[in-house]
């Protein structure tokens, strides 16, 4: 009987007990999710180079007479018509469309949020984007039918092209980023008109004058790429971009003096192009993470 009393006695103690021991025992719990670390936050510089070339082709031309000899001074039989002919000789639209090699750097700074990143980036790139074109027209004098050529000599180029732009991207994984990027852009265009004008006439005055636009030029760029973090602190990339810097153009007057000094004609010439064009480029980063050691690439 006081076998049994203690067997009760210490069964009902451990089932109290257990609820305590079990508190003090460590819990069964599924490991942390843990965020991918901030491997693309900071500063960053590299190199790049690709292709460039032309969006638009085409250079307007607009040609008009500014003056006529109808007082007859060249000796011609009835009123002079070469300015209205040197002007008609001008066709309205030619083509220069060129492609070249771009290439230079790039610097920059990313902030990771998670899987997202925004960041800000410039880069100057040199340019062998350039285009020589002639067009020859030519028309009848309507006085003496008299045959009049006119060469026109156009001169199109970049030679460089620079960015400063937002980045905006999404991490696919942690080491391979997709964005897209979009901001200013600015250049150095240059761009000439050359007129040549003769004629079968007799004695016929030729005139050559050129007119020669070279300046800077501000506009805007945008595009998108895929960057990829190949090992710590290095990432590669391959991006495209469009840019636009608006229209330029150059202005000539050309004109003809006979022997006697009289003016036989003037003539107005404005050509104008477009500087845009599309850029496709390879590129190689380096980055920094001054506050910390090199990153460590997260595998899964």
């Amino acid at each position: 009987m006081m076998r049994t009393k203690i067997s009760m006695a210490t069964l009902t103690l451990a089932l109290f007990a257990s609820p305590a021991v079990a508190a003090d025992l460590p819990a069964l719990k599924e490991p942390p999710v843990l965020p991918p670390s901030a491997i693309w936050t900071g500063a960053y510089f590299g190199a790049n180079l690709g292709g460039i070339f032309d969006a638009s082709s085409s250079i307007k031309i607009v040609s008009a007479p500014l003056y006529n000899d109808a007082a007859n001074g060249a000796g011609l039989v009835g009123p002079s018509a070469f300015g209205n002919a040197v002007a008609l000789a001008i066709p309205g639209e030619s083509n220069a469309s060129n492609l070249g090699v771009i290439g230079g750097g790039q610097i920059g700074y990313n902030w990771q949020f998670s899987s997202f990143l925004a960041g800000v980036e410039t880069d100057i790139q040199g340019t062998t984007l350039s285009q020589n074109v002639k067009v020859f027209g030519s028309a009848t004098e309507r006085t003496t039918g008299a045959f009049v050529g006119v060469q026109t000599n156009f001169s199109k180029s970049l030679g460089y092209l620079g960015t400063v732009r937002g980045r905006f991207g999404y991490l696919v994984t942690p080491t391979l980023l997709l964005y897209g990027t979009a901001g200013l852009a600015y250049g150095g265009a240059n761009f000439n008109n050359g007129v040549f004008v003769l004629s079968s006439l007799a004695n016929f005055p030729t005139a050559a004058v050129s007119e020669n636009y070279n300046d800077g030029r501000i506009g805007w760029a945008a595009g998108g790429g895929v960057e990829w973090m190949f090992m710590p602190r290095w990432s590669a990339k391959v991006e495209y971009l469009y840019y636009d810097l608006g229209t330029v153009s150059a202005n000539a007057i050309a004109w003809g003096v006979v022997g006697s000094g009289a003016m036989l004609y003037s003539d107005y010439f404005k050509s104008s192009a477009r500087i845009n064009g599309n850029v496709v480029r390879a590129g190689v980063n380096y980055h920094f993470q001054p506050l910390g050691p090199a990153p460590v690439l997260a595998k899964y």
